[in-house]
């Protein structure tokens, strides 16, 4: 028969709890977010490839009390019988639940080198520190992150925006322009 001690089962928890994360597609601290190929928001223009966020609703427990009865008071001042309240607790949404679609580049762009040159950019503006790699792990993600979050985009998955901003990729002319 096979019995576990309490450390040994703590270091087991401990190890598939370290699986779980490493596990996430996305790395850590990227919560709900998926990159999708074949999907597209509506209107979305054929070939393109889009990245989502989610951003969960945020609610929060209010507790107030609310007057069941007034208190009785007399023409001097005095309290014949106090007020009597009831104590209500309710969730209340402060803020809706959003999901936020954005263009990235496709696959076919995201080379090796193409994300060499994303960790110099990241790099030269003090986002991204060790030697680029070529690969687009944890730690790009996270220097990702942290340069589109300022512009309103929570997402380590890189939006052409971003992209184009870091002068990765051209930025389409218009006719006007041309």
């Amino acid at each position: 028969m096979f019995t576990m001690t309490r450390p040994a089962i703590a270091a087991a928890a401990l190890f598939a709890l370290g699986a779980c994360q490493a596990a996430l597609p996305n790395g850590a601290g990227e919560p709900n977010v998926t990159r999708l190929f074949q999907a597209a928001p509506p209107g979305a223009a054929p070939g393109t490839c889009w990245g989502k966020t989610e951003t969960p609703a945020v609610i929060e427990t209010v507790t107030e009390q609310v007057l069941v009865q007034p208190a009785e008071v007399l023409s001097d001042g005095s309290i014949v019988t106090p007020p009597i309240y009831r104590t209500e607790t309710r969730q209340k949404i402060v803020r809706e639940r959003r999901e936020t679609w954005f263009e990235t580049p496709c696959d076919d762009v995201l080379t090796v080198e193409f994300v060499q040159s994303l960790q110099r950019a990241l790099a030269a503006r003090g986002l991204y520190s060790g030697t680029p790699t070529g690969e687009m792990d944890a730690r790009t993600r996270h220097a990702v992150r942290r340069y589109q979050a300022p512009e309103g985009l929570d997402s380590g998955i890189l939006s052409l925006a971003a992209a184009r901003r870091l002068g990765l990729i051209a930025v389409e002319r218009t006719a006007d322009e041309g």
